[in-house]
Parts: C-alpha cells; structure tokens; sequence
C-alpha cells in the first residue's frame, strides 16, 4: 500500500456525469484518504498525463466508452508511453449487452494491454465502495 502520510492521487476518466458523481460518493465512503481528480473523455486525460508526468496520479480508472478518444486508446498510448506506462489502470465498463464470451474477450483484451483490473460498473454504491476499497488497499 501506499505511504500513508499522503493521500491516494485518484484519476478517474469519466464521461458519464452520473457515474461521476457515483464514483466520488462511494470514494468518500472508503477510509482510505484520497485525492480525486477527474476528466471526461480520453482527449483530456492524455492532456492531463502529459502535463503532469512530475506529479502522476496513483491509479486511473478509466472508462472504455468515451467521446473524442475511446478508454482503449488512451490505454494504448499510455503504455507506450514510458513515464506514464508505470501508473496502474482499471478500465470501467457497462455491462454488454452480448453474451459473457463477449464481456471475457475484452476483459482478457485489456489485461494483455496492460490494464490491471476490468471493473463492470456495479448497480449499487455499496459494491462500488467494496470494488475501489479492495483496489486503493492493494496500490
């Protein structure tokens, strides 16, 4: 875990206003202090990376489906970038609507590019809360 004099730096790419706001409300029910920056779409995270590669968040969550730029881009870019590529990605999702053959393919997909973890998007703030504490205890 990280050092605990500091707060957890947090990026989220998020288009989703609502998951947004779902996000920050289960962060705050964590215990774990945390520092929460967001964009919403890839453009503006590759922005945000290149302008503070001194002062990288600690993990971002970065969503699949966004305009301008797609979380599989940016996933791309990021870990061809070696400053950046070290930063641990959880890539959120909605559920698909395909079968669970599909949804595997591209959780297997994303792990080979790099990403850490695939997080379906919960219904619940109770099971964000437990998904993200899990994550932030093991950074």
């Amino acid at each position: 875990m990280k050092n605990n004099n500091t707060a957890v730096h947090i990026l989220l790419a998020e288009d989703d206003i609502d998951d947004r706001f779902f996000f920050e409300k289960a962060l705050k029910l964590i215990p774990i202090e945390t520092k929460l920056t967001t964009v919403n779409d890839g453009e503006k995270l590759m922005e945000y990376l290149a302008n503070n590669q001194l002062n990288l968040p600690d993990i971002i969550f970065l969503d699949i489906s966004m305009p301008r730029k797609t979380g599989i881009e940016c996933l791309q870019e990021i870990k061809e970038n070696e400053v950046v590529s070290k930063v641990p990605i959880a890539m959120l999702s909605t559920s698909y609507t395909k079968d669970d053959a599909f949804e595997n393919g591209i959780k297997s997909m994303l792990i080979r590019m790099g990403a850490e973890r695939f997080i379906r998007k919960p219904n619940s703030i109770e099971e964000l809360k437990t998904i993200l504490e899990e994550i932030l205890i093991a950074i």
